[in-house]
């Protein structure tokens, strides 16, 4: 899915006054529609060892960097997957013969690491073994590593060394998985047969464990650890080593490729690439637009998330130019609005249309986040009108990263923030006035500092409940939870339903959703629809939507499950 969103949040022009709300409200049921279904669920928290406060640090963070590379890069397929269904030739030439190609005469980790913070990112999580079983640290539990290639120097203490010199956290993506493991051991390579996990393989869960105790043991405090695989005898043994450690994928939901429509409870991190490949893609490859990836970040981090934007560094060991220069539009957008996504969490909306909203942490200052869907010229004022945030006697209105005093050439012009509560509504008048382009005419985002800001209204919220689903005769009922309903207004309630992806659909646009019937709502409650004529050989999913005159909210995303409740 490159970019596409769809903006459920309509507002009406009639909005009634709440009062009394209570500021720290996080509502994580909004979304949107038309992503991808196949996004990592959240994980059983039972077992989970992650501490609260590094957690809370964690989410504080707000925006890091994904590093894929691997052995293969030489070459350019998607990493680690093409030993999938591979000839055994071709595994063994991967095996055997690129090694030998590693050569990454340019790399030079303290460049990646200085321009990971210029772009405003706080923590990297770098390929320390993907799918293949190559190790791009120094190991004894494997021949087929980093030491053993014309690069010959234990890489992952390299990029470590560079990343902390520079203040950002430290985290490692491991992969359970281990094709060169399978391939050594006579097993079939693939990742989605039980026989093949390392739950079934005492020596590859063995190899796993040493490996991991290595990572844990010879490179100081790891911040993050991310798990692509089941963590299960791993996220322990890195809790043990270091009880400070925060397990992501693993212990905690990691969306793939997509932002996730209804925000997951707590902390969740997005990983998305830049293109459509995780690994360097000399060919055929197609980037999103730096304005796509700040927009992302900025959906990412008004649902409570964190974003981890990934890079694939050329067989050269540089970073291919239309990553970097991604990199660096970002850097200057962070540098004017960084205070809108570090140490932020959810409003009590996630947004006014194009308008996203954040909050900071510690304070009632609210970070309004305006989309240009409509070009906001330079030098222009605008009225914004807001409807969930009120003023108080004490509020201030800004243009983060602006001075307000000054109009280059222009004496005659003061771009001072103005603005008045006019009876439900908080209405803005900020002029753009900070030249980031020659011509004037940058695209990104104007964010709007609010302090002591209050809530202006309490959005319902509905919850995806349960279902029963009958495959015999293709008939399911579908409930959820209606809460937070204000007295005298009413909801239309409804689900939506689809097939269900596969794994191997990732890349793939998703069915439409299907709503069932609406059910009108004037009070709290449960409530249910059947549908029917479902294809017993599919799986499905669903979602409880509710349609109030000022929002549109969505529940959870569940599974069509069959069998009793």
């Amino acid at each position: 899915m490159q970019g596409a969103r769809v903006f459920p949040f309509f507002l009406s022009a009639r909005i009634p006054l709440w009062a009394h709300i209570c500021f720290l409200l996080i509502v994580g049921c909004m979304g949107v529609s038309g992503v991808p279904a196949v996004a990592q669920q959240t994980p059983s928290q039972e077992g989970n060892r992650n501490q609260p406060a590094q957690v809370d640090r964690f989410r504080d963070l707000g925006f890091g960097m994904f590093i894929h590379w691997g052995v293969d890069t030489a070459t350019g397929p998607t990493i680690s997957h093409s030993l999938a269904g591979a000839s055994k030739s071709y595994a063994e030439r991967y095996f055997t013969e690129l090694p030998g190609y590693f050569a990454p005469e340019r790399f030079d980790p303290v460049a990646w690491a200085r321009l990971a913070k210029l772009a405003g990112m706080r923590y990297v999580v770098f390929t320390t073994k993907h799918h293949s079983g190559f190790c791009m640290f120094r190991t004894a539990s494997t021949d087929f590593n980093v030491i053993n290639t014309p690069f010959g120097r234990d890489l992952t203490a390299e990029v470590v060394k560079a990343f902390r010199a520079e203040g950002i956290a430290v985290g490692f993506y491991f992969s359970p998985d281990d094709f060169h493991w399978l391939y050594r051991n006579g097993k079939q390579i693939d990742r989605n047969r039980d026989d093949v996990s390392p739950a079934k393989n005492p020596g590859l869960m063995e190899l796993d464990r040493a490996q991991v105790r290595e990572l844990y043991t010879n490179y100081g405090p790891v911040d993050y650890f991310f798990i692509d695989g089941p963590p299960e005898g791993l996220r322990e043994l890195a809790w043990d080593l270091q009880p400070g450690t925060v397990v992501t994928r693993g212990a905690i939901a990691t969306p793939e490729q997509n932002i996730p429509g209804a925000a997951p409870e707590g902390a969740w991190e997005s990983c998305i690439t830049m293109g459509n490949s995780w690994q360097y893609r000399p060919v055929n490859e197609s980037y999103k637009s730096a304005l796509e990836l700040i927009e992302m970040l900025v959906e990412t981090r008004a649902k409570g998330g964190n974003l981890l934007l990934n890079v694939g560094p050329m067989p050269t060991g540089e970073l291919p130019r239309e990553q970097s220069d991604r990199l660096r539009e970002i850097g200057l957008w962070m540098m004017a609005n960084r205070d809108a996504i570090h140490g932020v969490r959810p409003w009590v909306i996630t947004n006014e249309n194009d308008i996203w909203f954040t909050r900071a942490k510690d304070s009632d200052t609210v970070y309004a986040i305006v989309e240009q869907k409509d070009e906001w010229k330079w030098g222009t004022e605008r009225e914004i009108t807001l409807l969930s945030v009120k003023a108080s006697e004490k509020t201030e209105v800004s243009v983060l990263g602006q001075s307000g005093e000054v109009l280059e050439y222009r004496a005659d012009v003061v771009p001072r923030t103005t603005f008045t509560q006019s009876g439900e509504r908080l209405k803005i008048r900020a002029t753009r006035a900070q030249r980031f382009y020659d011509n004037r005419r940058s695209p990104n985002p104007v964010v709007l500092k609010i302090t002591h800001a209050l809530p202006g209204f309490l959005p319902p919220q509905v919850v995806t409940a349960r279902s029963v689903w009958d495959k015999q005769r293709g008939i399911a009922i579908l409930e959820a939870d209606l809460s937070r309903l204000a007295d005298g207004q009413s909801v239309e309630a409804r689900f939506q339903y689809r097939r269900k992806q596969r794994v191997d659909e990732l890349y793939d646009n998703p069915e439409p959703w299907v709503d069932s019937a609406p059910v009108p709502l004037a009070r709290n409650g449960r409530f249910q629809s059947t549908v029917m004529g479902l294809d017993p050989t599919r799986e499905y999913e669903f979602r409880a939507v509710a349609v109030h005159p000022l929002i549109t909210v969505t529940g959870q995303l569940r599974d069509l499950l069959p069998g009793a409740r």
